[in-house]
């Protein structure tokens, strides 16, 4: 029986959960799948780390089996979820001999892959330069800030890159199922995958990481006008003509206010409001059972069918798949209303 050995990178930032998780799918493979292949997992961290743990962030220890330097053979080489400072910066140079040893690895003919945030660990080796990239969704302006030379897409949920494709990145932290799911596939195949799936209950994220992703709204940029714009906005998503009535409200002409609002913003002032919008919408959905076309109706749109576009253009699925999908079982208030914004609606976004 083929053995493909899997190397586990512990350090301080790492999320125990991923690693942890990751292991326990490769050690028991073989007695899920028996007679394909057999993977040995392995836990190893820097030679500058003392101890027989690794003392992560979250004070959850990781059990440390070897060191880079005593890694005798690695097939696939997995960085796990880690965790940025307070502020949600990753701060580079901090693992050199990590950063080297997977881009010995890389040059060897190895499999180097990355879960969630693993990605910013990755991208210091300089492997992603000029490649798609995916992360967790949440840390895109770190990973931009600190790598311009990636193109990262945080939409997806699992990106190959590199030469044969051994560069696997997965997104969002649970994205780790997708990952392993995809590396028994591609070395066991797709029937060792969904025995897998079911024996864990695994799940491929197929519809990618847009139904996850928050509007993160960009507020440090100094525009005070702007700025007191979009709290405008905030408050009035749901009633009629918001942006004709919040340009209004400034003391910018129809174009400069538009431009200003684009540059400090990201986003036009009619995309803005859309995405307000469906952020209203999402949590109706979520929690309740109102019809999708009330739900339209209360966060700003008459037509329905228009609603609907919108929706599934900025989310990737439809208001009932969203539903579907995204419910709380059981969770829902006394009147079955929430804390959205509720006026009368009109079609401008």
């Amino acid at each position: 029986m083929r053995e493909v050995r899997v190397s586990l990178l512990a350090i301080d930032e790492a999320d125990a959960s991923s690693v942890f998780g990751l292991y326990t799918v490769f050690k028991l493979y073989a007695g899920v799948v028996p007679d394909t292949i057999r993977f040995e997992p392995t836990i190893v961290a820097p030679d500058s780390c003392r101890g027989s743990v690794i003392e992560t962030m979250t004070g959850l220890p990781i059990p440390l089996q070897r060191r880079i330097g005593e890694e005798p053979r690695t097939d696939i080489a997995i960085i796990p979820s880690l965790f940025t400072d307070a502020e949600g910066e990753w701060r580079t140079g901090r693992h050199p001999q990590a950063v080297d040893w997977i881009r010995l690895l890389y040059a060897a003919g190895q499999v180097v892959c990355s879960s969630c945030t693993g990605a910013l660990l990755l991208a210091e080796t300089g492997l992603l330069d000029g490649r798609e990239a995916t992360q967790h969704w949440a840390f895109s302006s770190t990973f931009r800030r600190n790598f311009p030379g990636v193109r990262l897409n945080p939409g997806k949920v699992l990106v190959t890159a590199g030469d044969g494709d051994r560069l696997v990145m997965s997104g969002a932290s649970a994205a780790w199922h997708d990952l392993v799911l995809y590396l028994v596939a591609r070395l066991a195949g797709p029937a060792a995958a969904r025995k897998i799936a079911r024996f864990f209950l695994l799940q491929w994220h197929s519809e990618g990481q847009a139904p996850y992703i928050a509007f993160r709204e960009i507020v440090d940029h100094g525009d005070a006008e702007i700025l007191a714009a979009q709290e405008w906005l905030r408050g009035h998503r749901a009633e009629r003509a918001p942006v004709e009535r919040a340009m209004r409200h400034s003391s910018l002409a129809g174009r400069s206010f538009s431009r200003r609002f684009r540059k400090a913003t990201g986003l036009t002032p009619i995309a803005y409001v859309q995405h307000l919008r469906v952020e209203s919408a999402k949590e109706w959905l979520e929690v309740g059972a109102l019809p999708v076309d009330e739900i339209a109706w209360k966060v700003g749109y008459e037509d329905a069918a228009s609603f609907r576009r919108v929706f599934k253009r900025l989310t990737g699925m439809s208001p009932s798949t969203y539903r579907r999908k995204f419910r709380v079982i059981g969770v829902e208030t006394a009147s079955g209303k929430l804390a959205a914004t509720d006026h009368r609606p009109d079609g401008d976004a």
